[in-house]
């Protein structure tokens, strides 16, 4: 079944009109990220993914992590778009999340910007703020956006989006 858009309001941005291939771009909105009570990144620097029917995905520097809270995780996939993915646990104010982040340490050419950067599973952490507005998590185990008040989907990852 198709999609049927849902009209942005003012301020707003439908995921209808990211494009595929994805486009990276740079953020300066505020990302901030919480993991068992503890504020585990800060970080006005990071890179966003927009990509057709997906609420954006932000990637942000490793040095704006505390020290000691990302660690290798196993596992891995691959991304048509921007290759070879690696996972990563956090830990902190003692708990600790397998793979709830993962990078691209040697991305393709469009997407070179973000080697070494962390993209993170909203729903595995705490919490995450973009300029203060809680996220939501995209829909789906295996997608990774992050849902804000202005962007409109429908988003993929929902029942019946497999094909889209």
């Amino acid at each position: 079944m198709k999609p049927v858009p849902l009209a942005p309001g003012p301020g707003q941005e439908s995921v209808w009109d990211y494009p595929r291939p994805p486009r990276l771009e740079r953020s300066a909105r505020r990302v901030q990220v919480w993991l068992g009570g503890v504020q585990i990144a800060d970080s006005r620097a990071a890179y966003r993914v927009l990509e057709t029917s997906h609420p954006p995905g932000y990637y942000l520097p490793p040095a704006d992590f505390l020290p000691g809270v990302v660690r290798p995780a196993s596992g891995g996939s691959v991304c048509e778009w921007k290759g070879r993915a690696s996972y990563w646990s956090l830990s902190a104010g003692g708990v600790s999340v397998p793979a709830a982040a993962w990078s691209y340490q040697q991305p393709t050419p469009a997407f070179a910007p973000i080697a070494g950067y962390l993209s993170l599973y909203a729903g595995r952490v705490e919490r995450i703020t973009l300029d203060g507005e809680e996220v939501t998590p995209q829909p789906g185990e295996f997608y990774g956006g992050w849902i804000t008040a202005e962007i409109v989907g429908p988003f993929k990852g929902i029942a019946g989006s497999m094909g889209w």
